[in-house]
């Protein structure tokens, strides 16, 4: 049990024959208590400011604890907005690069289509030249035939008649 201030001026010695000269001890006592006083209001005095340390101290360790939580979360975030920004350009880069084939390929589709077009009118039109010339030629035959002469030197209307079946014919045959 602690000492106190008040224990000490309460205190009541025992007697002895030749004993200490009681006003000298109770002015030392005195002198004790207030001392004693002072020690235990700085000692309190002292106690407070611990205290408001302490609470400034769990404050400041709250603080920080926050600030490192904050720190580790934003740290956090970042890496994650790193690693989505990341994914999400190769994503556009794997898109583009689809996109990419994709225009090649159909480009040349395209240009297959095309150099298959192209030969088609290339065959359609050795086929016309051909066609062509055979008619060309048909009507070159006819003009160059002696039934252009008979014609001439028909007389009668019943001539015609019979020459014009010939005509026909020459027109029927090379025709087809």
């Amino acid at each position: 049990m602690a000492l106190t201030p008040l224990d000490i001026h309460n205190k009541e010695f025992t007697r002895g024959f030749r004993g200490y000269d009681e006003d000298e001890v109770n002015d030392f006592l005195d002198l004790v208590i207030k001392d004693f006083e002072k020690v235990i209001r700085e000692k309190k005095a002292l106690d407070e400011r611990v205290h408001e340390l302490e609470e400034k101290l769990s404050h400041y360790s709250n603080i920080e604890e926050t600030l490192n939580r904050s720190i580790l979360v934003a740290q956090e975030s970042a890496d994650e907005v790193k690693s989505n920004a990341n994914k999400e350009a190769k994503l556009i880069i794997k898109e583009a690069e689809k996109n990419a084939d994709r225009i090649v390929n159909d480009a040349l589709a395209k240009s297959r289509a095309t150099a298959m077009e192209v030969e088609e009118l290339k065959k359609q039109a050795k086929v016309f030249r051909t066609r062509l010339k055979m008619l060309v030629e048909a009507q070159l035959d006819i003009i160059d035939t002696n039934d252009w002469e008979e014609l001439f030197e028909i007389e009668s209307g019943h001539e015609e008649e019979q020459d014009e079946p010939k005509l026909s014919h020459h027109y029927s045959t090379t025709e087809g």
